[in-house]
């Protein structure tokens, strides 16, 4: 992490003096499939899921994101967003102020562009990631891929094993990987008939990290 914790207290603040608080609950949309965004948000709790309809009209997941963090980055940063979706995955409080505020601040208050510059490095991260995930040949080392790097993201250790605290559909995992729906499921189902995780409704528990770490090994 390159910010500390003035300057992420300064950019806190930009959006505390500035911003409008929403809320929203889980399901909601935040910013609608094709709608331009009508500001730049700040999460100060919750989970909002990014995602594209691809051209089979299928959600593609392209970044979950959870509290603290900003969105839509990109189009804060450069103006410039593809067609993204935004949703609340759990009920969700947001700060949000214009994208003109956003610009006028953070060129005032340099300081605020360390933690900025953090979140652009964790999302590059991530896609980075989830281009080397589809270097595995199979879709279950694939999912085991994916499952790891949401547990370093959202991990929570529970009696049970590690919770990733973020809900995630069957068809979310597939568009992560480059697999299909049916195939996900199949093989979910089959890490679960093994002993290696937990499915809980929508969420997943990694019950025995190190023999999953093995699979990729």
């Amino acid at each position: 992490m390159l910010a500390n914790l003035k300057q992420v207290a300064e950019l806190v603040d930009v959006f505390s003096k500035y911003g409008v608080r929403k809320t929203y609950k889980k399901g909601d949309f935040v910013i609608h499939p094709g709608e331009q965004p009508p500001g730049v948000f700040y999460i100060l709790q919750g989970l909002v899921k990014a995602y594209d309809i691809t051209k089979y009209d299928e959600e593609n997941l392209l970044i979950i994101r959870k509290q603290d963090e900003i969105f839509p980055l990109i189009w804060a940063l450069t103006g410039k967003e593809r067609n993204v979706a935004y949703q609340a995955l759990a009920p969700t409080t947001t700060l949000e102020i214009t994208r003109q505020r956003f610009e006028k601040e953070i060129t005032q208050h340099q300081g605020a562009l360390a933690p900025l510059l953090d979140m652009t490095l964790e999302m590059y991260r991530l896609h980075s990631e989830r281009i080397l995930n589809l270097e595995y040949r199979t879709v279950r080392e694939r999912i085991v891929s994916f499952l790891l790097t949401m547990s370093n993201r959202f991990g929570s250790r529970t009696s049970r094993g590690l919770l990733i605290e973020a809900p995630l559909r069957h068809q979310d995992i597939a568009s992560s990987i480059n697999a299909t729906r049916e195939t996900t499921s199949r093989e979910i189902s089959a890490l679960e008939k093994k002993g290696y995780i937990i499915k809980d409704k929508s969420f997943y528990i990694l019950k025995d990290v190190d023999a999953l770490r093995n699979m990729l090994r």
